[in-house]
C-alpha cells in the first residue's frame, strides 16, 4: 500500500452522530420482503464458518462507501453480526445438491440473500439505538492513522489483487483488552480474483477468533492463514473455483509490528528514510524452498521464470485449484509453512 493521497482515518463525535442521522434519514425503516437490498449478497450460499467474516465485510463495505467513521463502522458491524450469530439460523438453511451431499456431508449451507436482508435490519436496529447514545468505543480510535492505497492492474483483464486496511481491528471483533490493534494486508491473486478476495475477507477474521492472539500474535496469524486455505479449498471444490493468492499482512499491536506472509508478496518498513528488511519472500528459486518442494515430490525448473512443477510461478499460496491446493501433498507446502517476522 503506497502512494495516493493520504486519508486520515479518525473522526470525532460530531461525525459519528451526523453519520447516524444521515443513515436513518436514508433508511427510515427496516427492509420489508419487497424492499430492494442496499447491498449485494455475498454469493448464493454461505457455509456456517463463513457467515461472520462475510457479513462483517458486507457491513464494512456498505458503511465505508457512505463515509462512516472507521470506529463507528467497525462497532456497528460487530454488534449486528454478534446479534445475528446468536439467532437460530436454521430458517436460512439450504439443502445441498446431491453431488455436494456425497462429497461433504458435514457442511451447513445457508441462504446468503436471506442472511443479508436480515443482517441489514439488525444493523438498522443497532443504528437506531445508537442514534440516542453512541457507545464510547464507537466514537474515536486510540490513535490516528494516515493510509494511502495505490493499485495497478497491469496487463490483466481484471484486477485480481485485494487489499485490507482495518485501523479499528479491536472494535470490529469486540476485543476489549488494553492493547490497540490495527491490521493491513495485500493479497496478490492469480488465475482469478476468488482466492484473493476470500483471503482479504477471512484471514483477519480467523486471526481474531484465535484465543492466543493477545499472547501469541504470530501463532494466531499462522493459524489464520491455514484455516483460510482450508476454507477456500472447500469453497473451491463446492463452487468449482480455480485461483490462488499469495499474501502479506501486518498486525500492529501496541508498539509492535507483526508481519506474516505467504509466497512472494512483500512488506517493507521505512524508518527515517531507510528501508529495514523484515522478511524473505518465498520464491521457487530459493534454495530452501527448492529443497522443500523436491522433498515433497515436486520439482523446480526455469521456463521464462522459475516455476514449480513446470507451471506455478509461486512456491506457496492459498487455494489454487478445484479440490486441491497448490501442489497439495506433493509439491509446494505442508501445513503451517508460513513466514513471520516481528519488529518493535
Amino acid at each position: 500500500m503506497a502512494s495516493g493521497a493520504p486519508q486520515k482515518m479518525a473522526r470525532g463525535t460530531e461525525g459519528t452522530q451526523g453519520f447516524l442521522d444521515m443513515l436513518l434519514r436514508d433508511f427510515p425503516a427496516p427492509l420489508s420482503l419487497e424492499s430492494p437490498m442496499p447491498w449485494k449478497a455475498p454469493g448464493t450460499v454461505l457455509s456456517q464458518e463463513e457467515v461472520e467474516a462475510e457479513l462483517v465485510e458486507l457491513a464494512m463495505g456498505f458503511l465505508g462507501s457512505r463515509n462512516a467513521p472507521p470506529p463507528l463502522a467497525a462497532s456497528l458491524a460487530h454488534t449486528a453480526v454478534s446479534q445475528l450469530l446468536q439467532m437460530d439460523l436454521s430458517e436460512f438453511r439450504k439443502l445441498p445438491r446431491q453431488e455436494e451431499e456425497e462429497e461433504e456431508t458435514s457442511v451447513t449451507l445457508l441462504d446468503a440473500q436471506g442472511l443479508a436482508r436480515s443482517f441489514f435490519n439488525l444493523l438498522w436496529e443497532v443504528a437506531s439505538q445508537w442514534q440516542k447514545q453512541v457507545p464510547p468505543t464507537a466514537r474515536t480510535l486510540p490513535r490516528q492513522w494516515l493510509v494511502s492505497i495505490h493499485a495497478i492492474r497491469n496487463t490483466r483483464r481484471k484486477m485480481e489483487d485485494r487489499h485490507v486496511a482495518l485501523p479499528a481491528f479491536n472494535q470490529l471483533f469486540g476485543l476489549s483488552d488494553p492493547v490497540d490493534r490495527a491490521y493491513f494486508a495485500v493479497f496478490d491473486g492469480h488465475g482469478g480474483v476468488d482466492a484473493a478476495r476470500y483471503a482479504a475477507v477471512h484471514v483477519h477474521a480467523n486471526a481474531a477468533r484465535q484465543p492466543e492472539l493477545p499472547t501469541d500474535p504470530e501463532g494466531a496469524l499462522g493459524e489464520a492463514f491455514r484455516l483460510t486455505d482450508q476454507m477456500f479449498l472447500r469453497k473451491a471444490k463446492r463452487e468449482r473455483l480455480q485461483s490462488g493468492t499469495t499474501g502479506v499482512c501486518a498486525l500492529i499491536a501496541g508498539t509492535t509490528l507483526h508481519v506474516a506472509w505467504l509466497g512472494d508478496s512483500q512488506v517493507i518498513l521505512v524508518q527515517q528514510g531507510q528501508v529495514v528488511k523484515l522478511m524473505e519472500p518465498h520464491r521457487p528459486e530459493r534454495q530452501d524452498e527448492k529443497a522443500r518442494i523436491e522433498a515433497l515430490g515436486g520439482f523446480v525448473s526455469h521456463m521464462d521464470c522459475w516455476r514449480v512443477n513446470g507451471t506455478l510461478a509461486v512456491s506457496r499460496a492459498i487455494g489454487e485449484g478445484r479440490g486441491g491446493g497448490l501442489g497439495r501433498g506433493a509439491a509446494t507446502r505442508q501445513p503451517s509453512h508460513w513466514g513471520f517476522g516481528t519488529a518493535v
